[in-house]
């Protein structure tokens, strides 16, 4: 199977590093674009994202990607990170609130001035380190990575979905929160796997793997 990967670029995010990483584990080309042909003409797609919310979602919008992304579904296999899966939830209580892409029913959180954990210890925010995810699927994303693997994550929302059976993969930080989300051909994870070493590394090499189906 051909690897051609287009990295969307919409101004925000961490492209390079997800470029470098993809062409580490194989991919024969990666491409960042913000070009929708050349998005379409891949074979399969990253969103990635750092940043505030609204900014990114205004600059996909800009772009008209927000409507290439959506587009994607049910056709190319689509890795969201970090604010890539954030986007593609309904609503983000981030910047006062701001309307997302709505692939995925639910909101975005904010963890919290006060994040506690059980025993009453107080936990920082952003929740930024590495934590363990708890795979609630089997899924070939999974593929060759022990279950409560541990991940990178940097981030001071977390997800909320509406659909149980849309969960991927789950993490606690004081609250439980949707570490990994799956519909159809899209996998959309909080963590950074690019930043994630090995496991991480596995992971990308699994997406370049994917046909999208599950």
């Amino acid at each position: 199977m051909s690897n051609n990967v287009a990295v969307i670029d919409y101004g925000m995010g961490n492209l390079h590093s997800v470029a470098k990483a993809l062409e580490h584990v194989g991919a024969l080309r990666v491409e960042v674009t913000s070009d929708p042909a050349t998005i379409l003409a891949a074979d399969r797609v990253v969103l990635p994202g750092v940043g505030a919310i609204r900014d990114c979602v205004s600059e996909l919008r800009q772009l008209e990607l927000d409507q290439t992304v959506l587009g994607l579904v049910g056709e190319l296999p689509l890795l969201g990170i970090c604010v890539g899966m954030q986007m593609l939830f309904e609503h983000s209580e981030e910047n006062n609130g701001v309307d997302t892409l709505g692939l995925f029913p639910g909101h975005v959180r904010f963890f919290g001035d006060e994040l506690k954990e059980t025993d009453g210890s107080r936990l920082k925010v952003p929740h930024m380190g590495w934590n363990q995810v708890t795979q609630t699927i089997d899924h070939p994303i999974w593929h060759r990575i022990e279950q409560d693997a541990r991940f990178y994550f940097v981030h001071s929302y977390y997800a909320s979905p509406e659909k149980s059976n849309q969960v991927a993969g789950r993490c606690h930080y004081g609250v439980d929160f949707a570490a990994a989300m799956i519909r159809d051909n899209v996998f959309a994870t909080q963590f950074h796997p690019e930043k994630s070493h090995t496991n991480g590394l596995q992971l990308l090499r699994n997406f370049l793997a994917w046909d999208g189906r599950w």
